[in-house]
């Protein structure tokens, strides 16, 4: 037997090895499967490969809608030489305001006091302390119509009633979420369309979506003019429609 060559014990231990060494590699490929599955987009929690290619897009969409509701800020300045004065007067144009709002079909819950305040006012003149000439009070609510055909009516009744304030109105949806909700998924779908336009210019396919977010608040909806005013012979108004827009970024997987 050459110097060198493994004796018997040794030479059946090498067998051994080499017997076991094909059912450690299955065991191997066996553990690893389930975590290329989860990655692939099976159960578990959604994460990238860690050589995937991810895209991010922006997109925004906007819905218009007609308005259902409007809500008029309006109320009573009033002034006297002393606060009391000032306010007792106030307190009794604003008590003729609301019995005007009551009569026109207004809804105890749809008028609110947005404010109330009493201040001293002066008289300034140069190189002289500024002068107390009296006091004012200014009561001011916030009424909901959701008629709008009696929209200018109601004005009209409130200026009637004494109100010296109207300093505007807001129209709005009585459910802005559901256009929202379209408004979602339109941009959704857009960005969907935009990722598709990149994956297939860079060759590759969109796996699936990683991500969504939304992005940041929107103003609040712009009335938007329209030709037709609602024509009485009350105060002329024009509800317009309202644009109820939103941003989403959304991650995806490219393959």
């Amino acid at each position: 037997m050459p110097k060198n060559s493994p004796s018997k014990s040794e030479a059946q231990s090498i067998l051994r090895a080499a017997a076991l060494a094909p059912a450690v590699l299955a065991l191997g490929l066996a553990a690893a499967a389930p975590a290329h599955a989860q990655l692939a987009g099976g159960p578990g929690p959604v994460a990238a490969r860690p050589d995937a290619t991810l895209l991010t897009v922006s997109a925004d969409a906007e819905v218009r809608a007609a308005p259902d509701l409007a809500t008029i800020s309006t109320g009573v300045r009033t002034e006297a030489a002393t606060a009391q004065a000032a306010l007792a007067d106030n307190a009794k144009r604003m008590q003729a305001v609301f019995a005007a709002l009551k009569k026109a079909g207004i809804a105890d819950k749809d008028v609110q006091t947005s404010n109330l305040s009493i201040s001293p006012q002066y008289a300034y003149a140069e190189r002289e302390p500024p002068k107390l000439t009296g006091y004012q009070a200014s009561n001011q609510v916030s009424v909901i119509v959701r008629d709008l055909g009696r929209l200018g009516a109601a004005v009209d009744a409130v200026v009637a009633a004494g109100s010296n304030q109207v300093d505007g109105v807001a129209f709005g949806l009585t459910d802005p979420d559901k256009a929202r909700d379209q408004a979602r998924k339109d941009a959704v779908a857009k960005a969907r369309a935009r990722a598709e336009l990149y994956a297939q210019a860079a060759g590759l396919k969109v796996a699936r979506i990683v991500s969504i977010s939304e992005g940041a608040a929107e103003p609040p909806p712009v009335p938007m003019p329209m030709a037709k005013l609602a024509m009485s012979d009350a105060t002329p108004t024009a509800p317009g429609e309202l644009a109820i827009g939103v941003t989403v970024n959304v991650a995806f997987e490219l393959r």
